[in-house]
């Protein structure tokens, strides 16, 4: 009678196989094909995985920084980022994030960054009195912004002033500018 865990036969006297002993011999087989190949077996990584570095072969690696420890996890992340091509989307993650810290309290509450495409950030001022303060100061704001993500991220801003108001209020509209007065 074949069993379903492979191609050997079960007799009634041998004993059921646990999961330890199928994966020895899974192990023992991998490696006898191996060497059969003429490959070495059983030496174990001599360095971390991805280092291209070797280290020596036994005890302890030294008091010294090395690639065995434990690493930062926002460094992991900037590997995985590049890894992936997500380099951009990381940088303007940091930049909207840190926008009050970058161009200063007084700034950050009366602009807010909306969207980076192209190396063009578009910011929304809170009025056209700011919309127009910003203009006047965009290189310093670049400036500003190369020194704290690196240059070349954000080539230019375009800054526009808030929203009008819509004055349409449902299904049916009649057509005109709306109530006269000073927006925008």
């Amino acid at each position: 009678m074949n069993s379903d865990r492979g191609t050997h036969p079960e007799t009634p006297s041998d004993p059921p196989q646990r999961g330890y002993d199928i994966a020895r011999q899974a192990l023992e087989d991998a490696r006898s094909r191996a060497r059969a190949e003429g490959k070495q077996v059983g030496r174990g990584r001599t360095a971390p995985v991805g280092s291209g570095k070797r280290l020596r072969k036994r005890g302890w690696t030294g008091a010294g920084a090395d690639p065995w420890d434990p690493q930062p996890l926002g460094r992991l992340v900037g590997q995985v980022a590049k890894k992936r091509g997500w380099d951009d989307k990381v940088t303007t993650g940091r930049l909207f994030a840190e926008w009050d810290r970058i161009v200063g309290e007084d700034v950050a509450t009366h602009a807010t960054p909306e969207r980076l495409e192209e190396g063009v950030l578009y910011v929304r001022a809170s009025s056209t009195a700011w919309a127009t303060q910003l203009r006047l100061v965009a290189a310093d704001i670049l400036r500003k912004i190369a020194a704290a993500m690196g240059p070349g991220h954000v080539r230019r801003l375009k800054i526009d002033g808030p929203e009008k108001p819509s004055w349409r209020m449902g299904p049916l509209h009649v057509s005109g500018r709306g109530p006269r007065d000073t927006y925008g």
